[in-house]
């Protein structure tokens, strides 16, 4: 069973900074494109950022220039470093991973459970 488990999620003050982090666990054999998602309430989820096995970056106009992201690939890990937030950022949080189970088979798309940031003062 595959599981991406995210943590660092919580109340901040406008300007301030948080840190994402995920871990995927379970049985597989590669991990290609881990990245993050939110969703604020009534609005669709939209992608934040995502990162390739090769290290190759996407990340949304509305976050560039103030949330990186990075991986470990040792720990299986994704992370969202996110500076400056602004209310607006005030989402559930989702990491994401295209992982292949066994060679042979295509990626699957996993999803976290989210984690809730909230900006406010």
């Amino acid at each position: 069973q595959v599981q991406l488990v995210e943590s660092g999620g919580g109340l901040v003050q406008p300007g301030g900074s948080l840190r994402l982090s995920c871990a995927a666990s379970g049985s597989f054999c590669s991990i290609s494109t881990m990245g993050w998602y939110r969703q604020a309430p009534g609005n669709q989820r939209e992608l934040v950022a995502t990162i390739t096995s090769g290290g190759s970056t996407n990340v949304a106009d509305s976050v560039k220039g103030r949330f990186t992201i990075s991986k470990d690939n040792a720990k299986k890990s994704v992370y969202l470093q996110m500076d400056s937030l602004k209310p607006e950022d005030t989402a559930v949080y989702y990491c994401n991973a295209a992982i292949r189970r066994a060679l042979g088979l295509r990626s699957t798309d996993y999803w976290g459970e989210g984690t809730l940031v909230t900006i406010s003062s």
